[in-house]
């Protein structure tokens, strides 16, 4: 008898997001399935209930085998290279693991018909914003390989849409930070973002001082502002997203952040305040490529998907420090 649970296919659900996202569809009452090549991840701690495939999705026919052997009837795509200064070194990995990864992914999708996919997509597709906060009809410019893979994949999304082929939504978040401090974490081998907060946190733990690329931007304090979003609200808005198919939302785009802009001097005071004691820190030189203010407009996905985030800066920084939000 078939059931009558949902079956959410989760690729790259064994990394720092997929992992959370899995673990929030297994509290929804999804029958949840993991696909992870574990080049970066480790088995999906956060969501034990879940079904675990080991593949990749840059061979077609583990996808085609995933689809053929598993009851699937939509995708939450997490699955990407997404270290920037990596995509430039390196563009054809990230091309032929986000570009061709997700072209092998869709081709399975459609010869099985799946229609409905939610995919992570990021900030980077902007590149250098015009105006701040930044909203959807926004220019898109990407600075870089990994925000263009992204847009690639946008594009082609667009075009299967068109085609009356698969159904999507996009969405485009900014820099995602925290942890679901309720369940135990493994003591080797999770997988840890890369992003200012992590950072902040390891030079806490006494793992170097952090550096402050640059305190001469136009800012108030002189170093760049940035919008931050608790992985939890982000793994919500895509749980939003899923359920909004039912309601007929289909083939959009939508920022995710708080929409609040924090400098890097405002989040090393914050983390100081949570954690008790100072940030070691050194002013270094600017990176090439990085921005002054990067900010979200996210009042389109709070009016028609409902989401609003509840973490604020502290709260992620103390779910980060070990302790519960």
């Amino acid at each position: 008898m078939r059931s009558s649970k949902k079956s959410v296919l989760v690729t790259g659900g064994a990394g720092y997001i997929g992992s959370h996202m899995a673990g929030m569809l297994v509290e929804a009452g999804y029958k949840v399935i993991v696909f992870d090549d574990l080049s970066t991840g480790v088995k999906p701690w956060l969501a034990p209930k879940a079904k675990f495939i080991k593949g990749d999705l840059c061979q077609l026919a583990d996808c085609l085998k995933l689809f053929k052997n598993n009851r699937i009837d939509a995708v939450l795509h997490f699955a990407a290279k997404i270290i920037i200064p990596e995509s430039v070194s390196k563009p054809v990995l990230y091309y032929r693991n986000n570009v061709g990864g997700t072209l092998n992914l869709l081709r399975a999708m459609q010869e099985h018909k799946v229609r409905r996919i939610v995919f992570s997509s990021t900030a980077a597709v902007y590149g250098q914003p015009k105006r701040v906060p930044i909203m959807e009809k926004d220019p898109v410019m990407p600075l870089n390989p990994y925000g263009n893979s992204k847009h690639l994949v946008e594009q082609i999304l667009n075009d299967m849409a068109r085609a009356n082929a698969v159904d999507h939504i996009a969405l485009r978040y900014f820099n995602v930070a925290g942890w679901d401090t309720r369940r135990a974490w493994p003591s080797k081998g999770r997988p840890m973002p890369t992003h200012l907060i992590a950072n902040v946190i390891r030079a806490l733990h006494g793992k170097g001082r952090l550096n402050v690329c640059g305190n001469n931007y136009k800012t108030p304090d002189g170093t760049g502002v940035r919008d931050f979003i608790h992985v939890m609200d982000l793994c919500n808005a895509h749980l939003l997203a899923l359920k909004g198919f039912d309601r007929g939302i289909k083939n959009e785009i939508f920022n995710l952040g708080n929409g609040k802009g924090f400098s890097v001097m405002d989040v090393i005071k914050t983390a100081g305040r949570v954690a008790g004691k100072p940030v070691p820190y050194q002013i270094a030189p600017r990176r090439p490529g990085d921005l002054a203010n990067v900010i979200a407009s996210s009042a389109k996905a709070q009016k028609i998907l409902n989401w609003k985030p509840k973490y604020d800066l502290e709260a992620i920084l103390n779910s980060e420090w070990g302790r519960k939000p």
